[in-house]
């Protein structure tokens, strides 16, 4: 199809038409020009198709596909591959069942542990979140399937989630809120973008033209179509200008008649009109050139992926006294509903219809040695004291109890935002009877999102196996028993309580107002500022076996902000037993004139290693990961200066560190007025040599001299040197009329400052 011929040839009707949905899934088409209509679904970690009756929260039936483990999950297996592979078996589900974009993957930063879609969103930290994100993509457009990276930006609460203003400073924005999205769209190249609900500092997101053209398209180079989030349109003529081609779903032709009336009456010109059209019939196009329904869909098969996937993401959080593996045969109870019915996915419009599942039990099935108690139920969140004396006594006559516990379905869900971070009474209670039944207690915990843990001194060991998929339970076992030694990593910090997270004071906002008052310190960022120890960091995990590293080294000493810096440091699998490291690579600036967090992630490399193996993690490093975002040049810069790149097995455990220098190609512009300060006026050398002979006058003034201070002891201990020091770094120029009366003249002041301005 030639479109650009097609375009012209359609009339303005026509053209209108085609920027909304034909209903709930479907775009639409011309049919007297040979324009079909395409359809879209959601599903970040599966293919939730619906047919009939369609909606776009999960309320009503979707075909039967495999449900992946969600983001959550494979954010904590830092691997890129897995991902990949991953994106592959869900774009070849959509090749058979002919869909041509899928709705995600979402990456919005995690703000706060109360966010009810977390569980759909990978990290609190922004280079993760973009590395999985750019993998899965990939993976899912490798099958000429299309992609859509949501929510465009700053969706990070569900409460009010259609209304709240996100409130942020432009700072912030880029360098956490937007950096993942930024990495995926210049990585990736996904086909389209979905804008979010809220609105960005006082626009809605979906006619945000700063976000949509102004930072997307032309400073990311984006290509594709931005799609709106259902339902999240307020001024179609004003989002159609902005950069928003397509409007989901349906809108009863109401805003296709806007968009008419628009153009007609001059409000629209008709050129942004044809090249939305342009745009979203190109990214068509490239899935009908390529659409292949008669690709294979191996349900089994994939369902065994999703088994190795989510074993790859589940976290060692404790191993006392190396309790687990376990071994199989001895006498195991394991304890909790979630053992035989799991909960792997969260609720809403990611929710798939999974054609199997499997439970721990269900994978358990045939091992000698086990028995089953329920101990609560997901009815209420009282405590059921006959339930609980049936697990006491399976956990008495056992020699290792197993506890499968976690978050309901109903406490982290799309649409609203949790209150608090426990887990339901019944279940803590459980575990604490448990564990004082049996000292020799493990939790396994299902769950999207960090929770406290009051028992946690209580239970010899904890596994972190967040939304697993389907195949959660076999996964699990895997694990359980050592069939897969655990190498999965937090990509969130679990804080011990809630007063302790960043956001604290203004998560959800006042009204629509939600201000990001925390800035940049986000997670783990806040976390290492203040000093506060969390339950469990960023990055941490554990192993059946240890990991010892050596021999850490750069390329260089020193380079330019436009060079790359090769960094590689030694891992070797000192246990006896084979396993996964994730060697996390973390860049500290030395001293900064900007608030920055002790130390930001800037690489990760996950390395298999045999018993007694050595290899090399290999990162290479270039001027974003030392930069932050300047406000004066609106740009990434660094700062010359002493930086430290360390690596670490979290973000609060740093196991070998070394210090390079850079220097900055870049001169900050600098514009001085009269009420510049002299500490600002002194960092300039010509200001310097200009100020060095005012400042004597100065201090004559006051009646101090290099030579010999002539005061009296009073007026001495009056204002001291170091006193007058420190008043004059913060005195505007315009003061030394006023601190040397007849030193200088106004109009001397004024032509300094012309000249500095000059250059």
């Amino acid at each position: 199809m030639d479109i650009k011929k097609t375009v012209s040839q359609m009339t303005l009707e026509e053209k209108a038409s085609l920027c909304s949905g034909l209903d709930f899934w479907h775009t639409k088409g011309v049919e007297r020009l040979g324009v079909p209509s395409v359809m879209v679904s959601d599903g970040p970690h599966g293919l939730r198709k619906q047919d009939m009756s369609a909606d776009h929260l999960g309320i009503n039936d979707s075909i039967k596909a495999v449900c992946f483990p969600a983001a959550c999950a494979t954010a904590a297996s830092f691997d890129r591959e897995a991902l990949r592979e991953m994106g592959e078996a869900i774009g070849d589900a959509c090749q058979h069942e002919e869909v041509a974009v899928l709705l995600g993957p979402a990456v919005n930063i995690k703000r706060s542990p109360l966010c009810g879609r977390n569980f759909e969103y990978f990290s609190e930290d922004p280079y993760l979140a973009g590395e999985m994100a750019t993998a899965i993509t990939q993976g899912i457009q490798s099958r000429n399937v299309g992609t859509s990276l949501k929510h465009f930006a700053l969706n990070n609460q569900e409460h009010r989630r259609m209304s709240s203003d996100s409130v942020v400073d432009e700072r912030t924005l880029r360098e956490i809120y937007l950096t993942a999205f930024e990495t995926v769209v210049k990585q990736a190249r996904p086909w389209t973008v979905m804008c979010s609900y809220n609105k960005i500092n006082g626009e809605y997101a979906s006619q945000n033209y700063e976000t949509l053209t102004g930072i997307l398209r032309e400073e990311w180079g984006f290509d594709g179509y931005v799609v709106s989030d259902w339902g999240a349109v307020s001024d179609r003529v004003k989002g159609l200008a902005a950069g928003l081609e397509l409007e989901m779903p349906a809108s009863d032709g109401v805003n296709d008649r806007r968009i008419v009336e628009a153009v007609k009456e001059g409000v629209l010109d008709e050129a942004v009109l044809d090249k939305a059209v342009e745009r979203m019939l190109t990214v068509h196009q490239r899935y009908l050139e390529n659409r292949k329904p008669e690709t294979p869909w191996d349900k089994e098969a994939q369902h065994e992926l999703a088994r190795r996937i989510a074993a790859e993401c589940m976290v060692l959080l404790k191993n006392q006294d190396d309790i687990l593996p376990l071994t199989p045969g001895d006498r195991i109870a394991v304890i909790g509903k979630f053992a035989k019915d799991p909960r792997y996915q969260g609720g809403g419009s990611s929710h798939i219809n999974a054609f199997k599942e499997t439970s721990l039990m269900d994978a358990l099935d045939g091992v000698p040695g086990i028995t089953y108690a329920q101990g609560y139920d997901f009815v209420t969140e009282e405590p059921d004291e006959a339930l609980i004396a049936q697990a006491v006594q399976a956990a008495r006559e056992a020699q290792v109890a197993v506890v499968v516990a976690g978050l309901p379905d109903d406490f982290e869900s799309e649409g609203y935002d949790r209150t608090h971070l426990n887990m339901p009474a019944c279940q803590n209670l459980l575990i604490e009877r448990v564990a004082e039944a049996n000292p020799n207690t493990v939790v396994v915990l299902y769950n999207g999102s960090p929770v406290l843990m009051p028992w946690l001194s209580q239970v010899k060991a904890v596994v972190e196996a967040y939304l697993g998929g389907q195949a959660v339970g076999g996964a699990t076992r895997d694990i359980l028993f050592g069939q897969v030694n655990p190498c999965g990593r937090l990509p969130e910090t679990f804080p011990q309580k809630l007063a302790h997270n960043p956001s604290y004071l203004s998560y959800g906002g006042e009204g629509n107002h939600a201000p990001y008052q925390e800035g940049v310190f986000v997670g783990y960022r806040y976390y290492g500022k203040k000093e506060i120890e969390p339950l469990f960091p960023f990055g941490f995990g554990l192993s059946y076996t240890r990991f010892a590293y050596d021999n850490l080294r750069t390329s260089a000493d020193s380079m330019l902000d436009t060079g790359i810096l090769t960094v590689q440091v030694d891992v070797t699998n000192v246990g006896r037993m084979a396993g996964k490291e994730v060697v996390q690579l973390y860049v500290r600036d030395v001293e900064s004139t900007v608030f920055r967090p002790v130390r930001e992630l800037k690489g990760f490399v996950k390395l298999s290693l045999q018993p007694g193996e050595t290899k090399t993690a290999t990162f290479t490093l270039d001027k974003r990961a030392f930069a932050y975002w300047n406000t004066r040049i609106h740009d990434w810069h660094v700062e010359s200066g002493d930086f430290v790149i360390e690596i670490g097995q979290s973000s609060a455990h740093i196991v070998a560190s070394v210090q390079v220098t850079v220097e900055s190609t870049v001169k900050l512009p600098q514009h001085f007025t009269m009420d510049s300060i002299f500490l600002d006026l002194m960092k300039d050398e010509r200001a310097r040599q200009m100020l060095v002979p005012l400042m004597a006058a100065v201090n004559e003034s006051f009646g101090i001299s290099t030579a010999e201070d002539s005061r009296s002891e009073v007026a001495a201990s009056a204002i001291t040197p170091a006193m007058l020091e420190a008043m004059v770094r913060y005195s505007p120029l315009r003061s030394l009329l006023s601190f040397a009366p007849g030193k200088v003249t106004y109009e001397q002041l004024v032509e300094m400052v012309d000249a500095l301005n000059r250059g």
